[in-house]
């Protein structure tokens, strides 16, 4: 497995939290609204957290930073398992498909 970088990690983050953000407005059912928000609000505080490092930092090893972050995976694979109910319009739904797999794989996770 290759290493994955904080800048690696950074982009990863910010661009399934963009994805996020459109999921969450087409969302129907607030339960899904609700577990897309939470993912939401959890990769703020990681961004955050890695906003904080220095530019020299960011070509060490990424290691996730919060506690929040750290207990995400059930969520992302229940988002990731729901998918095709969850996300109706098939852009988003494509654009997650894609960059699910990178952030979870933040977390050791395939």
């Amino acid at each position: 497995m290759d290493r994955i970088t904080v800048a690696d990690a950074a982009r990863s983050l910010e661009t399934l939290l963009q994805i996020l953000d459109n999921a969450y407005w087409e969302a129907s059912d607030i339960a899904h609204k609700d577990v897309i928000y939470d993912i939401i609000s959890t990769l703020h505080g990681e961004i955050s957290e890695l906003a904080k490092l220095s530019i020299e930092d960011h070509y060490m090893a990424y290691e996730p930073i919060t506690a929040a972050f750290r207990k995400s995976h059930i969520k992302l694979k229940t988002l990731q398992t729901n998918l095709q109910h969850w996300v109706l319009r098939s852009s988003t739904a494509s654009h997650l498909e894609q960059e699910l797999p990178a952030v979870m794989q933040l977390l050791n996770l395939r």
